[in-house]
């Protein structure tokens, strides 16, 4: 039983299988959203729902019987528990929220597909610089912050009329959305020397800490690449020398043949 359950869960038909389960998921939740689908075919997409729940339900107490504790010491299979245990819990009003939760099901293809795993690791690995690089970016955004209160809050205060707000506006100014015609110009009109305050923060925040933190992130997934292809190096290699470890083993044949006839003949 044990093995029959082990070699289900170990297929990749299965893994293929609960990965279809999950993308036909996504589209029903979507569709689920539409009033209009919803008014015609609202209980076969319910029903389909609740299909998908007890599958990876099944799917779930199967890699536990298969795994039994190092199933929870794996943080992607505590992810997939975490997910399928938000969807049987019911979602009453006093638990509104889990029903919007359980959209988080579709967070299950990370653990399935290899290569998104692989991305989410390298993110999490990389957590401790961006960390820092948020601190410092933090820092930054606070000071401006403070210095664009003091000068621009009585004349602009829906921009800039509390530290909050400000921090706001900024980061608007830093994701470059209408940053020049919608506020650097109009605070340029009362202010004429506030480009040198706007640019400075443009260059600091953007072309600087945003790019290092995505500097960060892209040095990360080649660092993937690269391992990757150390893997796939060492791999034709181990290939390598099994079939050249084959090959002394038939030349090794051959001179043991070689030897035995020769015994026969000066026997």
């Amino acid at each position: 039983m044990y093995k029959r359950v082990e070699a289900v869960v170990e297929s990749e038909r299965f893994k293929n299988f609960i990965t279809l389960m999950i993308i036909f998921n996504g589209i029903t939740l979507g569709l689920m959203t539409s009033k209009s689908i919803m008014s015609h075919l609202g209980p076969l997409l319910l029903f389909f729902d609740r299909l998908v729940i007890a599958i990876f339900t099944v799917e779930i107490a199967m890699r536990i019987y298969v795994h039994k504790k190092a199933f929870f010491k794996d943080p992607w299979s505590l992810f997939d528990f975490s997910v399928v245990a938000i969807c049987l819990v019911p979602a009453g009003e006093q638990f509104a929220i889990l029903r919007v939760l359980r959209v988080l099901r579709l967070f299950r293809l990370l653990t399935i597909v290899p290569q998104m795993r692989k991305v989410i690791g390298a993110l999490i690995s990389v957590i401790p610089g961006i960390g820092s690089v948020s601190l410092v970016l933090l820092l930054i955004f606070y000071v401006f912050s403070i210095m664009a209160t003091s000068m621009y809050g009585e004349t602009f205060p829906q921009w800039f009329g509390t530290l909050g707000a400000s921090m706001y506006t900024l980061f608007q100014v830093m994701t470059l959305e209408s940053w020049s015609m919608g506020i650097a110009r109009p605070v340029m009109e009362q202010f004429p020397t506030a480009w040198v305050f706007f640019v400075s923060f443009v260059l600091i925040s953007t072309f600087i800490m945003v790019n290092l933190l995505i500097g960060i992130i892209v040095d990360a997934i080649f660092a993937i690449k690269d391992d990757d292809k150390e893997a796939e190096k060492m791999e034709s290699k181990s290939e390598e020398e099994s079939s050249e470890i084959e090959r002394l083993r038939g030349e090794i044949e051959q001179m043991k043949q070689i030897l035995q006839r020769v015994e026969k003949r000066l026997g």
